[in-house]
C-alpha cells in the first residue's frame, strides 16, 4: 500500500480534507506551467486555469462527500452494500425477492456513483460492489499469503517482464517508484500471473495494479480487485498472449464510433487513421496512463458498478468532446496530438462523464455483447493468419 501504515492514514486524512491548490503569486500573474501533486501523489503539470478547475472539482468532492454522509445517517451505515439487482443500468425487471426500498437504493446508488465516490469510501465501496469481497470469501483466508510465499522464488517469462516493467510504472511517484512500492506491485502482479496462467502478465496491467494499490487499503485487497476486474468486469481474453479480447474491443469501438459519431468516423477514415492507435492503450490501461488519476478513478467508480460498457462510453466521449477540432485535421499526427492533449488535461471528471452518459447515445451491455460476437470470428481469423505467417517465416529461417 501507499507507504507505511502512518503514511496511509495521513493520505486518507488528506483525501478527506481535499485541500485547495494554491499556485504562487508569480504563477497567478502569468499563464505559465505549474507543477503540483494530486491526491494520489502524482505530479501534475498544468496552467493556472487547470489549477482552478481542480479546486472546483475538489469542492464538488467535498459536497458529494456530505451527500454520502447524509445518506448514511438517514438510510443506515453501509446502506449501499445491501443486495442490488444484477444490473440496474440495464433496466432488468425487479426480482420478486427484492424489496422496493432496495430497488430505490440501487437507483440512488447508480446516480451517486456517477457523481463520484468520496475517496475515503472508495476502497470499501469498490471492494463490495465489484464482487471482489465475494470472490475473496470463496477461498481460505490465507489464500493470498500462501500464494505469495509459494511463488516467491519462481522465475517465468511473466516474472521477467514484470521485473522489467516495475521501474517504468509511474516513474517519479513518491511511493510507487520506491523499493517498497516496487516490491508491493511485484507481489500483486506475480501472484496474479500464477493464479491465472492464461493471462500470466500483460503490459498495461502494471499501471492498473499500481493505481489499485494506491486506492485500496491493503495489498491483498488490490490483488482481489485486479482478480475481479480481469475475471468478471472486463471481457475475457483481453490480456491473454494474443490479446484477442482487446482486438475484439477495438473493432467494437470502431463500430460504435461510426454509429455514435459518424462525422468523426468518416473524417478519420479519409485520413486513414486507425482509432486503435490511441484506443488500445485506453482499453488495456483502463485510461490510467492517459487521464489524470482523479479523473481515471471517477471512471473506475462507474466501471466497477456498471461494467465494461463504461470504457466505450468514455472513449466515445473523448472523441465527441473534440469533434470540431478533429474535423479540421489533415494529418494523423494532428489527431493524435489533439487526443493526447485532451486526455492529459481532463481534470474535470464531470465534464467527461456528462458527455459520456448524457451526450453519447445509450449502449446496453447486451448490445455491446452482440457487437463482440459479430467481430470475434474476424479477429480469430486474422490472428490465425498472423500465426501462420510467423510459423512460415520460422520454417524459412531454418
Amino acid at each position: 500500500m501507499y507507504g507505511t501504515q502512518s503514511k496511509r492514514d495521513l493520505a486518507l486524512e488528506l483525501q478527506a480534507q481535499v485541500p485547495f491548490l494554491r499556485p504562487s503569486i508569480h504563477a497567478r500573474r502569468a499563464n505559465i506551467t505549474v507543477k503540483f501533486q494530486d491526491l494520489y501523489g502524482f505530479t501534475v503539470e498544468g496552467n493556472v486555469d487547470d489549477v482552478n478547475v481542480l479546486n472546483e472539482v475538489r469542492e464538488k468532492v467535498r459536497e458529494q462527500g456530505r451527500v454520502w454522509w447524509a445518506l448514511e445517517a438517514s438510510k443506515g451505515a453501509n446502506w449501499y452494500l445491501q443486495p442490488q439487482i444484477s444490473s440496474i443500468s440495464e433496466g432488468i425487471a425487479l426480482k420478486s425477492s427484492l424489496k422496493l426500498s432496495n430497488f430505490a437504493n440501487a437507483i440512488t446508488l447508480k446516480k451517486l456513483i456517477r457523481k463520484g465516490i468520496p475517496p475515503v469510501l472508495r476502497p470499501k465501496v469498490w471492494f463490495s460492489l465489484s464482487g471482489a469481497a465475494k470472490k475473496k470469501s470463496t477461498v481460505p483466508e490465507s489464500y493470498y499469503d500462501d500464494l505469495i510465499k509459494a511463488v516467491e522464488d519462481k522465475v517465468t517469462p511473466a516474472t521477467k517482464q514484470i521485473d522489467h516493467d516495475l521501474p517504468r510504472t509511474f516513474p517519479g511517484h513518491p511511493w510507487l517508484d520506491t523499493p517498497e512500492g516496487h516490491a508491493a506491485l511485484r507481489r500483486v502482479l506475480v501472484g496474479y500471473s500464477f493464479r491465472d496462467s492464461d493471462v500470466g502478465y500483460c503490459q498495461g496491467l502494471n499501471y492498473v495494479a499500481a493505481l489499485l494499490l494506491l486506492v485500496m487499503k491493503t495489498e491483498e485487497d488490490a490483488f482481489w480487485m485486479l482478480a475481479v476486474l480481469l475475471e468478471n468486469v472486463l471481457v475475457s481474453d483481453c490480456y491473454t498472449n494474443n490479446l484477442s479480447g482487446c482486438h475484439v474491443e477495438q473493432r467494437v469501438f470502431k463500430d460504435l464510433l461510426v454509429k455514435q459519431c459518424p462525422r468523426i468516423a468518416s473524417h478519420l477514415e479519409a485520413l486513414e487513421f486507425d482509432v486503435s492507435l490511441v484506443a488500445t492503450e485506453w482499453f488495456l490501461c483502463l485510461f490510467s496512463k492517459s487521464l489524470p488519476s482523479e479523473t481515471t478513478l471517477r471512471v473506475w467508480d462507474v466501471l466497477f458498478y456498471e461494467g465494461a460498457k463504461v470504457l466505450f462510453h468514455v472513449a466515445l466521449a473523448i472523441f465527441k468532446m473534440k469533434e470540431e477540432e478533429l474535423l479540421l485535421t489533415h494529418h494523423v499526427g494532428d489527431v493524435i496530438n489533439i487526443l493526447q492533449k485532451t486526455t492529459h488535461h481532463l481534470f474535470d471528471p464531470d465534464e467527461l462523464l456528462t458527455v459520456a452518459f448524457d451526450k453519447v447515445g445509450s449502449m446496453t451491455t447486451n448490445a455491446i455483447s452482440k457487437h463482440r460476437k459479430k467481430q470475434e470470428p474476424a479477429v480469430m481469423a486474422e490472428l490465425d493468419q498472423r500465426l501462420r505467417r510467423l510459423n512460415s517465416l520460422r520454417v524459412d529461417d531454418k
